[in-house]
């Protein structure tokens, strides 16, 4: 995509369905002409392998430590979607992780092309912008932004599975996505503190 900017940010979310655990943002930051073979393999994280999606996620925080790229990922908890939704869980995860970005004074607002995935849409103040349906199949960018949202989304799941309170649920397998086991559990053993209440209520006791 041909654009007169310096900077391209790619923004994407991960886990916006499942039933426990939060929402996550990434917000990916790179210079006009960046070389992605330093990254091979981005693409949209749903159709990355999960060790590529590792490699992928450590060279990125490599690349970061160099200055060659910025990166940030916000994660919005489960009772804060029950509070006020799913859609305003992801915008405010997202206008934190821009401004989180923003830190690194790399750039301003006015001065960055910033590229969505899906229906998502940046704050006011980003005029330049544009919304592209399966974005993280199509710009690098985005895609980047998926993977390292679904990474850390991934790694904070399995962090909680390993508390006493959350081993019932197996929530390093299905990362708190509506499996059929994980389904099970619910009706089993009730909803934890990471379920969505809001998203389970077919499955509440």
């Amino acid at each position: 995509m041909k654009t007169t900017q310096k900077w391209v940010i790619g923004v994407d979310e991960a886990g916006r369905g499942p039933l426990a655990g939060p929402v996550a943002v990434g917000v990916a930051l790179v210079p006009q002409g960046f070389d992605w073979d330093l990254l091979p393999g981005v693409g949209d994280s749903k159709k990355v392998s999960p060790k590529k999606r590792e490699e992928i996620f450590k060279q990125t925080q490599k690349l970061q430590k160099q200055g060659a790229l910025s990166y940030d990922v916000v994660l919005t908890p489960a009772k804060t979607i029950d509070t006020i939704g799913i859609v305003p869980s992801i915008h405010k995860a997202m206008a934190e992780a821009l401004v989180n970005i923003h830190r690194s004074g790399l750039c301003n607002a006015e001065d960055v092309l910033v590229l969505l995935d899906g229906g998502l849409k940046a704050p006011s103040e980003y005029t330049r912008q544009e919304t592209i349906i399966k974005g993280d199949s199509k710009e690098k960018v985005i895609g980047l932004a998926s993977i390292m949202a679904k990474v850390t989304r991934d790694q904070y799941m399995e962090k909680v599975s390993k508390s006493a309170e959350f081993l019932a649920y197996n929530f390093a397998v299905h990362k708190g996505y509506g499996t059929k086991t994980h389904r099970e559990h619910i009706v089993k053993n009730g909803l934890s503190t990471e379920h969505r209440k809001s998203f389970c209520r077919n499955l509440q006791k």
